[in-house]
């Protein structure tokens, strides 16, 4: 088969390697599309906590094309499936909780070890869902992003009603928005960019605030919480990983409110240790899902016509290093970028 494989930093070449093995209780998936997001540029960039040479790709969707034995009925050649990337033990403190998700020695497909930015790829049949009938595949590719957005929410336990203030309308912050507006939840969403923005408004957002680096000004103040309440959101979820927007949602945040951090970074945020225990908020971390894809494939399903305009650009997979390329590049605006391993017209 054909394999991407980024062999150092900045550079992938496309490599033939032996077909996998189909152990017992494994399927044998034809990749079909696979989405790229920020993490796969970090490890293109060899700026990740990973070692390369390695095929990425963890966005997957395909079709399954070999059975191994000991593999559930309810998978059957020719099925259409997303695959979950995580790999947990089972046996740590957060697994023995039922926080997988969690696990401390935690292993994700195409990051920590090859994924499937190949023709084909074994994986295990509990780690399949399966695609909606009326699903185009590629959209199904976006079921991992979607699932992480739906973690966050989740773990803000967001009610209906509720104003939420997310900071970040990239992928994962506008596809929260989804998740929030069936939940029934007031969104205000702050970003840098318009077109971002633009985005957020049409996938449901009540408000939008576009930051020139420092938000909020004296005037945004005054509007966010003429909309909000003047207690401030009760929910606030960070979705961009810059340490002064984790400062400002514990300031805005209402007293007992909640603010999720999905957004990644190693910078400190510096916070008074007053400020937490006088308002008495939950400040939680975010990480991938909780076995969340085959909620996620539903979310995507019905609002199809929106997640569709996340997609931005198509590249084959012999196009890799061209995508990433783009992905780099501050001059072009990227929302998803999906990898199609048949030969696509790109878009």
């Amino acid at each position: 088969m054909l394999a991407a494989v980024t062999t150092q930093k900045c550079t992938t070449e496309l490599v033939t390697r032996e077909r996998p093995a189909v152990p017992d209780g494994h399927v044998l998936v034809r990749v079909e599309y696979v989405s790229l997001c920020g993490t796969d540029l970090h490890i293109w960039e060899d700026d990740y906590a990973s070692e390369l040479p390695l095929i990425q790709g963890h966005e997957i969707a395909g079709t399954i094309v070999e059975r191994g034995t000991d593999v559930a009925f309810e998978w059957t050649m020719g099925q259409r499936v997303v695959v979950s990337p995580m790999v947990f033990c089972g046996t740590c403190p957060a697994c023995r909780v039922g926080r997988v998700n969690a696990c401390q020695d935690m292993s994700v497909l195409g990051c920590y070890q090859d994924g499937a930015l190949a023709e084909y790829i074994s994986v295990p049949a509990s780690k399949l869902y399966a695609i909606p009938d009326n699903l185009p595949t590629e959209l199904a590719a976006l079921s991992e992003p979607v699932s992480i957005s739906m973690q966050a929410v989740n773990r803000a336990r967001v009610e209906s009603g509720e104003w939420v203030l997310l900071f970040g309308a990239g992928p994962i912050g506008l596809l929260a928005v989804l998740y929030l507006k069936e939940l029934g939840a007031n969104v205000v969403v702050v970003d840098l960019d318009p077109d971002r923005l633009a985005l957020a408004t049409e996938f449901g957002a009540d408000l939008t605030f576009q930051s020139s680096g420092e938000f909020p000004t004296a005037e945004q103040r005054e509007l966010l919480l003429a909309h909000v309440g003047q207690a401030g959101p009760t929910v606030v979820i960070e979705a961009t990983g810059v340490p002064a927007c984790v400062e400002t949602a514990i300031d805005l945040v209402a007293c007992a409110g909640r603010v999720v951090l999905v957004g990644i970074s190693d910078r400190p945020v510096q916070i008074s240790q007053r400020t937490l225990p006088v308002k008495e908020l939950d400040l939680l971390g975010s990480r991938n899902s909780l076995l969340l894809q085959g909620d996620a494939l539903g979310l995507i399903d019905r609002n199809q016509s929106k997640v569709s305009k996340l997609i931005t650009h198509r590249f084959t997979l012999a196009e890799l290093q061209k995508a990433f390329q783009t992905m780099a590049d501050p001059d072009v605006f990227v929302g998803k970028i999906v990898i199609a391993l048949e030969t696509q017209e790109q878009g």
